[in-house]
C-alpha cells in the first residue's frame, strides 16, 4: 500500500492531469461536434476521447505505471482480474450537460486498490472548481488561484433535509418513492460527479442513484465522500467495490453523510435493487 506521502503526491499529480484535460474540454465546449452512440446508447464525442487519450498518455508517464482503465478504454476481464492496483477514469462525466453546454460536467481520475478508491480527483472546468481526496489525507475543494479548503458532509436536520438530484431520470418511480418518503425536503439539481461532491462537502444531505451507472463515474466521488466523511454504498448499504467482474456497471447506490440516520429506510417501501 502506498503511503500517505505518496498517495497526497499522486493525488496532487492527478489533479494537474485532470485540470489539463478539463482545460481542453473548455476549448471545446460549445463547439460543434459530432455525437455519436454507444452500444448502452450513451453518447460519446470527439471530445470525450481526446481528453481520454490525454489523460491515459499523462499518467502513464507518471513513475508508478499502473493501468488505466477509462470509460472509452476499458481492457478485458482477463486482464483487468490480473490487477490489484489501476486508475479508474471517466474522462468526460456529463457528456450530454457538455452537450447542453450547462457547464456541469466533470473530469474524473480515481486510484483503486482491491476493489476500493483511495484516491479521487474530480475537476469541474466551467466552475473552476476541484474536489480531491486520499486516503487517510482528508477531501478538499480547491477554486482556481486559491488555497484548498477542507470540506466534511454535516449532519443531517430532519426538519431541514436537502437532497442533490440530477438532471435526468427524475420521473423515476423509485426515486420518486423515495423522495416522497423523506416528507419535507429541499433538492439541488447538479450533473455528472458534482452530486457527491455536494454531499462531501456539507451542501446536500443525501444523493440517491437508482438508474444505470458505472464503475467510473463513482470512484473518484467515492474516495471524496469517504473521507469527506461520508458514505457511498448500495442501497443494502454495502460500500461500492470496484473491478469486481465482466461488468462494470454499478447498483444501484446511495450518498450520504450522517450514518445516524437509516437512509435505507427510506429506500423500502417496494423497491427492490
Amino acid at each position: 500500500m502506498l503511503n500517505p506521502d505518496a498517495l497526497s503526491q499522486l493525488t496532487h499529480q492527478a489533479l494537474v492531469i485532470a485540470s489539463d484535460a478539463g482545460a481542453r474540454l473548455l476549448e471545446l465546449h460549445g463547439t460543434a461536434l459530432a455525437v455519436e452512440q454507444k452500444s448502452d446508447c450513451s453518447p460519446v464525442t470527439a471530445a470525450d476521447l481526446e481528453a481520454s487519450e490525454m489523460i491515459i498518455s499523462a499518467l502513464g508517464r507518471l513513475d508508478t505505471h499502473f493501468p488505466v482503465v477509462s470509460e472509452e478504454s476499458v481492457p478485458p476481464l482477463e486482464v483487468r482480474s490480473q490487477w490489484s492496483s489501476f486508475w479508474l477514469v471517466d474522462p468526460l462525466d456529463g457528456t450530454r450537460e457538455f452537450l447542453k453546454g450547462n457547464g456541469e460536467f466533470t473530469v474524473n481520475i480515481a486510484l483503486i486498490l482491491e476493489g476500493k478508491p483511495i484516491l479521487g480527483v474530480v475537476v469541474a472546468p466551467v466552475f473552476n472548481v476541484a474536489y480531491f481526496a486520499w486516503k487517510g489525507g482528508g477531501a478538499y475543494r480547491q477554486h482556481a488561484g486559491e488555497q484548498p479548503q477542507q470540506i466534511g458532509v454535516r449532519h443531517a436536520d430532519r426538519d431541514d433535509l436537502t437532497v442533490a438530484c440530477g438532471r435526468g431520470n427524475r420521473n423515476n418511480e423509485h426515486l420518486q418513492s423515495f423522495l416522497h418518503s423523506l416528507g419535507a425536503h429541499r433538492e439541488i439539481s447538479r450533473g455528472a460527479s458534482l452530486k457527491s461532491c455536494l454531499v462531501a462537502e456539507g451542501k446536500a444531505d443525501v444523493y440517491v442513484r437508482l438508474g444505470p451507472t458505472s464503475e467510473w463515474d463513482t470512484a473518484a466521488a467515492q474516495s471524496i465522500v469517504e473521507e469527506a466523511g461520508g458514505h457511498m454504498t448500495d442501497t443494502q448499504m454495502q460500500d461500492l467495490r470496484y473491478n469486481r467482474g465482466q461488468s462494470l456497471q454499478n447498483p444501484h447506490f446511495v450518498v450520504f453523510g450522517d450514518d445516524s440516520v437509516d437512509w435505507a429506510a427510506y429506500l423500502r417501501g417496494g423497491f427492490s435493487a
